[in-house]
C-alpha cells in the first residue's frame, strides 16, 4: 500500500492518483527497481492522507499542505482502508504521509531504512519515500539521492518477497 499526501489538481480533475508531474517522477523511481507504472497501479493500492485537492500553495509553488483539520476529517477513510486491506508493506510518500506512520524526524533519518510500524493492529514494514514533486528540493541535497536509491532497493526486495513481479533491474538501482 502506497500512501500519498493528497490529490493534486491533475488527479482531482482525472480521478487517478499520481497522474501529474509528481506521479511521473514516482513511477520513474519505481521503474528503477523494475516495476512499471501499469504493474504498480495494478498490484499496489494507492491511498492518501486527505481525499480532496487542497488548492495551490499560497507561495505559488506546488499544492497547499492540507491543514490539521482536513487531515483529521479524512483520517477515518485511511484507517478503514488500512483495516480492510491489512497491507504487508507500507510506502508513505512525502512528509505528511511519513508523519502519519513514523516519528517526526528529519527525512535523512527515515528515508533509506525499513521501519516496523503498528498498522490496523499488526506490525507492518514501512519504507518511506520523499515527495516526488518538483516543489521539494530535498532529493537534490547532500547524499539524499543515495538514500532514495537505498529506499527503492528495499522496496524492490520486499515487493519481490510479496510476489510482485519485478524486472531484472530490481537488484540494482544505482
Amino acid at each position: 500500500m502506497l500512501v500519498g499526501q493528497a490529490p493534486g489538481k491533475v488527479e482531482s480533475a482525472g480521478g487517478r492518483a499520481f497522474a501529474g508531474r509528481a506521479g511521473k517522477t514516482l513511477f520513474r523511481w519505481l521503474e528503477r527497481i523494475g516495476l512499471d507504472e501499469s504493474t504498480a497501479r495494478e498490484r499496489i493500492y494507492i491511498a492518501a492522507i486527505t481525499r480532496c485537492y487542497p488548492g495551490p500553495s499560497p507561495s505559488g509553488r506546488g499544492d497547499r499542505v492540507p491543514s490539521t483539520a482536513e487531515r483529521a476529517s479524512c483520517a477515518n477513510w485511511l484507517d478503514a482502508e488500512l483495516e480492510l486491506l491489512r497491507p504487508r508493506l507500507l510506502i508513505p510518500v512525502g512528509r505528511l504521509a511519513i508523519e502519519r506512520f513514523l516519528p517526526r524526524l528529519p527525512l535523512e533519518a527515515l528515508i533509506g531504512r525499513e521501519h516496523q510500524v503498528d498498522c490496523a493492529g499488526a506490525k507492518v514494514t514501512a519504507i518511506p519515500l520523499p515527495h516526488p514533486s518538483g516543489a521539494s528540493s530535498w532529493i537534490h541535497q547532500d547524499d539524499h539521492g543515495e538514500l532514495l536509491s537505498r529506499a527503492l532497493q528495499l522496496i524492490g526486495g520486499r515487493l519481490s518477497e510479496l510476489g510482485i513481479v519485478l524486472g531484472s533491474s530490481a537488484r540494482s538501482v544505482a
